[in-house]
């Protein structure tokens, strides 16, 4: 089974909805999700916020977190996460931020350092993972890797 009918079959089990907050993914795991047939019953909602103004606007990431923990952070993702959640009125909210490349890496965040996260608002899960390959190699791997989270945290709660 692929990890969309997954999320699916799992998020419509517990009777929950989610919503997604993607910036490295470009709107990938919404793409992914809404590829199931019958995900408009569980799936509300993927925000691309690809800016930092998009993430302070649109899902509420503080400034102050993104100033002190830059946008690719545990901090930014989480915020994003809870973002998303609220603003779209999710059971689930899940976010990804990262660097796709080719450009854009830094010593502490090389290209390929994406982080995720998943929560429900009472409880988080997040997740630092670094990828190879190039700039649509990174982004599906991370949009793979946040389907495998919603999994792992919806068969949990």
């Amino acid at each position: 089974m692929s990890q969309q009918k997954e999320v699916g079959k799992i998020i419509k089990a517990k009777g929950k909805t989610i919503a997604v907050a993607e910036s490295v993914t470009g709107g990938l795991v919404g793409s992914m999700i809404t590829d199931v047939p019958g995900s408009s019953e569980y799936f509300l909602a993927s925000l691309v916020a690809y800016s930092n103004e998009a993430k302070v606007r649109l899902l509420a990431v503080s400034e102050t977190t993104l100033e002190s923990s830059g946008a690719v952070s545990e901090e930014v993702v989480k915020e994003m996460a809870d973002g998303v959640r609220g603003v779209v009125g999710a059971d689930i909210g899940a976010a990804c931020t990262g660097v796709a490349g080719p450009k854009g890496g830094s010593a502490a965040k090389p290209v390929g350092t994406v982080w995720f996260a998943v929560s429900d608002g009472f409880k988080h899960i997040t997740e630092m993972r670094k990828f190879e390959g190039d700039r649509i190699e990174i982004k599906r791997q991370a949009a793979e890797r946040l389907l495998g989270l919603i999994v792992k945290f919806v068969g949990k709660s």
